[in-house]
């Protein structure tokens, strides 16, 4: 199997960097729970691929690791410097999970699903409707 450059990414500070290879599987922006509270947005925005496909560069000694015990499939990586997500392996080794904003530039793929749709934030649907500005609004 060929691997073909995705793309960089690295954390808010830096100190974690790594290259991705794809093509990706998936795309979700999951609207859980848990995601929110993890990403402390509205959803958090997920790549999928297989554990091979990347090449970390720096870093790796800053990256903590959560998994919330009472659930098969959540888990939490993050840049203990700036707090920012990580990549990280599935618990069961099957997938490499990529935030979408620690990616660099254009992942080549776009979300395919909206999961856990009804779990949305009350504020979710009035928040896209409202004004928007290249900035800071004055």
């Amino acid at each position: 199997m060929s691997k073909q450059i995705q793309g960089s990414g690295s954390c808010l500070c830096g100190k974690v960097s790594s290259t991705v290879f794809g093509p990706f599987q998936r795309f979700y922006q999951c609207y859980c729970n848990r995601c929110q509270k993890k990403s402390g947005s509205a959803f958090a925005s997920l790549i999928f691929t297989t554990p091979d496909k990347i090449e970390w560069h720096s870093g790796k000694e800053y990256i903590k690791r959560f998994d919330l015990p009472q659930a098969l499939r959540f888990s939490n990586c993050f840049c203990t410097e700036c707090g920012s997500q990580v990549p990280f392996v599935s618990r069961d080794g099957s997938l490499l999970l990529i935030p979408a904003g620690y990616l660099n530039g254009d992942p080549q793929i776009k979300p395919l699903a909206n999961i856990f749709w009804e779990d949305k934030p009350c504020w979710y649907e009035e928040g896209q409707a409202a004004p928007k500005f290249d900035q800071y609004p004055e």
